[in-house]
């Protein structure tokens, strides 16, 4: 197909959100727009259990969490070489090598959905074409 989409290397996400209407709007847009959310948690706990469980190509989480720290996770993810993208209102730098990126609260719905893209340009060895309000695209380390 000499126009088609190409096929996207990030599908399957884990969403770690403590605010439950901000988890459910995520989870629907996301599934809308033919990401596969494999799990929504809001514990650092279910979300190092969901990630030794399934597959999962891009952890999107917050900062702080009801039962600790985002880091962790990321932390966790990192160890498995699952890219992190924080989506935060209070982003700590020392967050920054933990991460691909890091989207700031409030956001659009578009605003989500274009960091995801700019990671999958990143992580695919493109320059990405724009970045959108709000989001901070890291370079991998090494």
């Amino acid at each position: 197909m000499l126009f088609g989409r190409k096929k996207r290397q990030i599908v399957r996400l884990l969403v770690v959100e403590d605010e439950p209407l901000v988890a459910f709007d995520a989870e629907h847009f996301l599934s809308d727009a033919d990401y596969e959310v494999v799990a929504t948690v809001d514990r650092v706990v279910e979300a190092i259990a969901v990630l030794e469980a399934q597959s999962v190509d891009l952890v999107l989480v917050d900062v702080n969490l009801a039962d600790g720290s985002g880091l962790d996770v990321a932390r966790a993810a990192r160890d498995q070489g699952i890219p992190v993208m924080f989506v935060t209102g209070a982003f700590p730098p020392e967050a920054a090598p933990l991460a691909s990126g890091v989207l700031s609260k409030p956001y659009a719905a578009r605003d989500l959905l274009a960091a995801i893209a700019a990671i999958e340009e990143e992580r695919g060895g493109r320059t990405p074409r724009r970045l959108p309000p709000g989001f901070q695209l890291f370079q991998p380390a090494g």
